[in-house]
């Protein structure tokens, strides 16, 4: 179960609110729990033993590291098996060995602990602030064990420390409102997801059919552009439910993405694109080895491998890590380049075609595809353009430039600045209708189609 799928939307949650609402709020925080693991149970009964295996294996390592801190040595035992059971279990889920363990644990072939590059993440990141003393709240089990499960982060963050998390449990406040802005925000990531991301998944799937050698260079460009933008729907468009439903229940997420695409400059692509992993990277991984390295040849060398350990995060391939090199090498010319103005005025162009060249790699099944495909769109297969691009460009040009309009922040700037108070006024009172007319339309599609669980990675 997804929330994109009508099990969840029209079964799962309307019941997880009503029975959060009623409960007295003292033992919400119980009933959120609960709820978290039903979700879970419903993705999977194995599932749901690995994942509460999972939280109290890290609950533990947690607790003795806490406990010991006084004496550093000791303190280190706890957290070094802590980080190497998350890590042990991140590789063995993510890589080629998953299809061993399945077979050893005898699970069946649907099991995939889902949001485990997630709830890694945030286990090894307590374990390390536990160890370094910047978690002040508590550890309790409850607590913990919510920060881990907690359903509406689970399929796609966001990423959270856990005295950040705490407090904003903690500050959970309900209202007619902030349901109303909830279900918005979550008609809305379902319309990225129904709308826009499974139907430009068809465009690119429908190129990688082909094969690589032989499509046209138009054909190439219009299947990688697709694959971008799908990305990107899809991701957000996930984290933006999550998003909304955690604001049914009065609790206030922070935003993943902050419209990355179409951005002026490298750097805010990457500090908006699921801004909180970036964030984590930054602080466990590469601020460390600043403290250690001061000459600027090096910590350009650590901020490169940096951005390709996130991006192997993505993957799990040696496709992931050339992308971040990609990626993370660009942002240091842009920063040198930028010292004397020179990219002034190229700076959207530039920077897409840098994602464009990251999302060959992206999305290439090996590095020889990749290649390959790069060679393709820049015409070196013989053809520039074909009937199938003439085709596909005629089948989804209007959804493209939609895509291309609404992964950008321009309407939401234009009703911010307006001065007109009825303009205002007037979308107040047609934005519920939207939302209503958007969740027939989505619910429609995945009715006919059978379902919207396409997930391009599984994170």
């Amino acid at each position: 179960m997804v929330y994109s799928s009508l099990l969840y939307i029209y079964g799962f949650l309307p019941i997880a609110l009503l029975l959060y609402y009623i409960t007295p709020k003292k033992f919400r925080e119980i009933t959120l729990l609960l709820l978290s693991m039903l979700f879970c149970g419903m993705i999977s009964l194995y599932f749901l033993f690995f994942i509460l295996a999972y939280t109290f294996v890290n609950f533990v390592c947690a607790s003795l590291t806490k406990k010991l801190r006084s004496n550093e040595k000791l303190a280190a035992i706890p957290l070094t098996l802590g980080i190497t059971f998350d890590l042990l279990a991140l590789f063995l889920f993510r890589t080629a060995y998953f299809t061993w363990l399945h077979k050893l644990i005898r699970a069946p072939e649907s099991f995939y602990p889902i949001g485990i590059s997630f709830f890694a993440l945030s286990a090894i990141g307590t374990l390390i602030d536990v160890y370094k003393g910047r978690v002040k709240a508590d550890i309790q089990i409850i607590r913990f064990s919510l920060y881990i499960l907690f359903f509406p982060k689970l399929l796609m963050g966001p990423l959270l420390r856990y005295d950040s998390f705490s407090r904003i449990i903690y500050k959970r406040r309900t209202s007619l409102s902030g349901l109303g802005v909830g279900m918005t925000i979550f008609v809305k990531g379902f319309a990225k997801k129904v709308i826009a991301a499974d139907n430009l998944y068809m465009l690119f799937r429908a190129v990688q059919s082909e094969k690589v050698g032989e499509i046209s260079a138009a054909t190439a460009w219009l299947g990688i552009i697709a694959y971008v933008f799908c990305l990107y729907f899809n991701l957000s468009g996930i984290a933006d439910m999550g998003m909304g439903t955690a604001y049914c229940l009065g609790i206030r997420m922070p935003q993943s993405f902050n419209y990355p695409l179409l951005s002026t400059r490298i750097k805010y692509f990457a500090s908006r694109w699921q801004s909180q992993v970036v964030q984590w990277f930054r602080r466990y991984i590469t601020k460390p080895l600043y403290n250690i390295c001061h000459k600027k040849w090096t910590r350009e060398i650590i901020f490169v491998c940096g951005w390709s350990l996130f991006m192997f995060w993505y993957t799990f391939n040696i496709n992931g890590i050339i992308c971040g090199i990609i990626l993370g090498i660009f942002i240091i010319i842009e920063a040198r380049l930028r010292e004397s103005k020179k990219l002034d005025f190229t700076g959207i162009f530039y920077t897409f075609l840098v994602v464009i060249l990251c999302a060959v790699f992206l999305s290439g099944n090996s590095l020889v595809y990749s290649v390959r495909y790069l060679f393709a769109m820049i015409g070196a297969n013989g053809d520039l353009v074909d009937s199938q691009s003439f085709y596909l460009l005629k089948s989804y040009i209007v959804l493209i430039l939609l895509a291309m309009y609404a992964s950008t922040d321009l309407f939401r700037n234009l009703i911010t600045r307006t001065g007109n108070s009825r303009l205002k006024v007037a979308l107040t009172l047609v934005s519920p209708l939207m939302v209503i007319v958007l969740l027939i339309i989505c619910t429609a599609l995945i009715s006919y189609s059978g379902s919207s669980e396409i997930l391009i990675m599984k994170l």
